[in-house]
């Protein structure tokens, strides 16, 4: 199934970056809206660079998935649908 079709595997996702961004005591897992942006100021998360760098080590870890190419990792991790996509193509 593709990511973002499959809540159960996006909510899982969205449990990845809060702990790898270590952002549980500012947000829950329901309040990331699927479509937001995940970086910038038009992000509920406020993520960084470094965030991103966070979450790319625990997308490797958890998934076997390296993003090497910054260009590629921002297109990818645009939102949770875009990521979901990635991460879990159409089967």
């Amino acid at each position: 199934m593709k990511g973002s079709l499959d809540e159960n595997f996006k909510t899982a996702l969205k449990r990845l970056i809060i702990e790898a961004c270590d952002l549980a005591d500012r947000i829950d897992v329901h309040e990331i809206d699927d479509h937001a942006p995940l970086f910038g100021r038009n992000s509920k998360l406020g993520l960084d660079s470094i965030d991103a760098l966070q979450i790319s080590i625990a997308i490797q870890q958890e998934y076997g998935i390296t993003i090497t190419d910054s260009k590629e990792m921002r297109r990818i991790m645009t939102s949770i649908n875009t990521f979901a996509d990635f991460i879990q193509p159409e089967s």
